[in-house]
């Protein structure tokens, strides 16, 4: 029995069976005998700790970003969403067309103020180690989130990964000017079906922290449960996935 707490999100104590745990020795040993041509990476808990998606969606509220009448929406429908009544694709879909009608312009730069202040610091420096190793090895590292686009591709550039290579979700942008109208929402199954879109069916290393990233761990060679959440615990329990935890999470 292991106790897991994220010190950077102060989340609540829980106690639960765990995999054996990776040190940060074992998991880049492991990562390097697979020799990976190609890796790829969910973002909100497991390149950095928190959820930025929906962070970025409490900031803009605080800041004035968006209309009350558009902040009143999003928290009743996020509210609901806590209550099962809105599903995971539904919610992370709405969190991004939330911003239609203003320029795309403006959220690049609130996206940009957000992450600088809110979530930089909590990058996992062993994560930001280990992309930067792959890269220089020659691995293409790909980025996929369920958060929307202008904070997810602010966020990856410290890591060296380009926008180009960025699955996330996004709305279609008219004349510089956000819609509503959804292009993707990589979560779950559709984190898989993103991939094959850009032509990735089988990726080498894969590493996620969540129950939304399982689908996407189970299609790679080796899969890497990092920061797992409690579901994915008991998910990489049953696959025999080893998980790891950053220095900065708490594992008693």
């Amino acid at each position: 029995m292991r106790v897991i707490r994220d010190r950077a999100e102060n989340f609540p104590m829980q106690t639960i069976s765990t995999p054996h745990p990776h040190s940060t020795e074992e998991l880049f040993a492991a990562v390097h005998t697979l020799s990976p041509q190609l890796a790829v990476f969910d973002c909100d808990g497991t390149l950095w700790s928190g959820d930025a998606g929906s962070g970025f969606m409490k900031w803009s509220i605080e800041t004035g970003l968006i209309s009350r009448e558009a902040a009143d929406w999003i928290d009743a429908r996020y509210r609901a969403y806590h209550r099962n009544e809105v599903s995971e694709i539904a919610i992370c879909g709405e969190m991004v067309q939330l911003y239609q009608g203003l320029r795309e312009e403006e959220l690049r730069r609130a996206a940009r103020e957000f992450f600088s202040t809110r979530i930089e610091r909590h990058i996992f420096p062993e994560m930001l180690e280990l992309v930067n190793d792959l890269r220089n090895r020659g691995v293409e590292v790909w980025a996929v989130s369920s958060t929307n686009d202008w904070v997810i591709e602010e966020g990856v550039r410290r890591f060296g990964i380009p926008a180009d290579r960025v699955l996330s979700a996004r709305v279609e942008v008219r004349n510089g000017v956000v819609t509503d109208h959804l292009l993707d929402v990589p979560t779950d199954e559709g984190k898989v079906a993103s991939l094959n879109r850009v032509g990735i069916t089988t990726p080498d290393a894969v590493f996620g922290n969540s129950i939304h990233d399982a689908a996407m761990l189970a299609i790679a060679r080796r899969a890497f449960p990092v920061n797992p959440t409690p579901a994915l615990i008991e998910r990489s329990a049953q696959e025999g996935w080893t998980v790891y935890y950053p220095a900065s999470v708490t594992v008693a």
